[in-house]
């Protein structure tokens, strides 16, 4: 059995493929069942985000499993032509399948690196794969362990501290300033995107009151609505200012919209209490030379970059310690992996000493007769005994070497050895309900 990844992401393929690809929560449970009946595929897991679409899958033969994941797409969207996407996905397997799905959910692969939404949605995809019974001990165990990855990730890494949005080094610079946000006034001018988002920051982080306005008050309505906040007509803002802690603006103005003038004034109601100024607009809408007003903190959109840019680039170093993180445990996978690999080979191991004994033992039993059931008991439980000490020494060493790189060579060294080939017996095949009975002890226990 192999573990296989295809898929296409933000870097191989552009909106309008992921889109016309991707698979919704509708169409999830319906698109497990279809993969699971593809032939070769013991089992599978399909994450699709707005940035990917992934098939995980383990299989009996990794070129054909391969195909039978481009087929499962294919039919997926048969309105679209492979030709437009093919060139688009990636192919994994093995080990760099494993390693994927850890940089996966350790957000290592992600548009911006860090960012928390990629675990919550591939724990999503889990918990559906599990319900529909479309994984098993195999992915059961991958995903659970990348889950643990990812959590570690951010434990002993700083991959997800600091701004790397516009909005949020806005939000990360008004901490800065006024310690916490806890019952701060905030004023909107403008209803740019980036505005917006800023606003709904400051919300999420305490800010109790947020006044909004734009040059169309309906706007200014809708947005109030949706912020919990007060709506202000454009030509009363300036009559709210000293009420702000913290004001953004983002108009479409080529001129100063708020000057040195109002902000003195403002400062001078506030009784010199500080004042937060964003300037998110394009041209710039807050007259620089506020700045020269005692306790007035003003930002515009390039010294917001210029900290964003700061924080990627620390998060691209933590990322590096991110990747050994990754590398560890991808070993400590392989070893459960490789275990696996000697169950049927302890399983033939067994039947065949059982068969064994008991054909040796009804041999005994037919030529001499007359035992009495205690007799019978002690000659079987003295067969029994000598076969499990036989095999102590065996069994042990096989699971003791399996984890290891030459592995592989033990398990064949025994097959030949005791002759198990004659009739080999299949890899156990296992379901979602099943234990898994190696699991590592250091693995973190996911309650699904």
């Amino acid at each position: 059995m192999d573990i296989i990844v295809v898929g296409l992401n933000h870097r191989t393929a552009p909106i309008e493929i992921r889109e016309k690809l991707s698979i919704t929560d509708a169409q999830l449970r319906e698109a497990l069942i279809r993969l699971k009946t593809c032939q070769g595929i013991n089992e599978g897991l399909i994450l699709s985000t707005c940035n990917r679409v992934e098939v995980c899958a383990v299989v009996r033969e990794i070129q054909s499993g391969f195909q039978r994941i481009r087929e499962f797409f294919e039919d997926h969207h048969s309105g679209l032509s492979p030709e437009e996407w093919n060139d688009s996905l990636y192919l994994y397997s093995s080990d760099e399948a494993i390693r994927h799905i850890f940089r996966v959910a350790s957000s290592l692969d992600s548009m911006v690196i860090g960012e928390p939404q990629i675990l919550g949605q591939l724990k999503e995809a889990f918990d559906v794969a599990m319900h529909q019974k479309s994984t098993g001990v195999i992915l059961n165990k991958v995903f659970r362990k990348a889950i643990s990855v990812a959590k570690r990730v951010r434990t002993e890494t700083k991959i997800a501290e600091n701004a790397v949005s516009i909005s949020f080094a806005a939000v990360e610079l008004a901490k800065k300033i006024f310690g916490q946000l806890d019952g701060k006034e905030a004023l909107l001018v403008g209803a740019g995107e980036m505005a917006e988002l800023a606003v709904r920051h400051l919300a999420d982080n305490g800010v109790k009151k947020v006044m909004i306005t734009t040059r169309n008050f309906d706007n200014a309505i809708d947005l109030a609505k949706r912020f919990h906040g007060i709506p202000l007509r454009l030509e009363e803002f300036p009559l709210y200012m000293a009420d702000a802690d913290i004001l953004i603006c983002s108009t479409g103005a080529s001129h100063y919209v708020i000057t040195e003038e109002h902000i003195d004034k403002a400062i001078q109601r506030r009784k010199n209490r500080p004042i937060f100024l964003i300037d998110i607009s394009v041209p710039r809408n807050i007259d620089p030379h506020v700045n020269r007003i005692d306790n007035v903190f003003l930002y515009d959109i390039d010294d917001l970059q210029l900290i964003v840019d700061a924080n990627l680039e620390g998060r691209q170093k933590e990322a590096l310690k991110a990747e050994e993180i990754v590398s560890e445990e991808l070993t400590v996978i392989n070893q459960w992996l490789r275990s696996l690999d000697v169950v049927p080979t302890l399983t033939a191991l067994r039947t065949k000493a059982e068969e064994i004994r008991r054909m040796e033992l009804n041999k005994f039993f037919s030529k001499l007769g007359g035992l009495t059931p205690e007799q019978r008991e002690t000659v079987e439980g003295l067969a029994t005994s000598i076969v499990n000490k036989l095999l102590h020494s065996p069994l042990v060493a096989l699971k003791d070497e399996a984890r290891s790189k030459n592995g592989a060579q033990y398990v064949e060294a025994a097959r030949r050895l005791f002759n198990l080939d004659k009739d080999p017996p299949r890899h156990p095949q296992h379901t979602a309900s099943e234990k898994e009975d190696d699991a590592d002890p250091g693995d973190e226990a996911e309650s699904k």
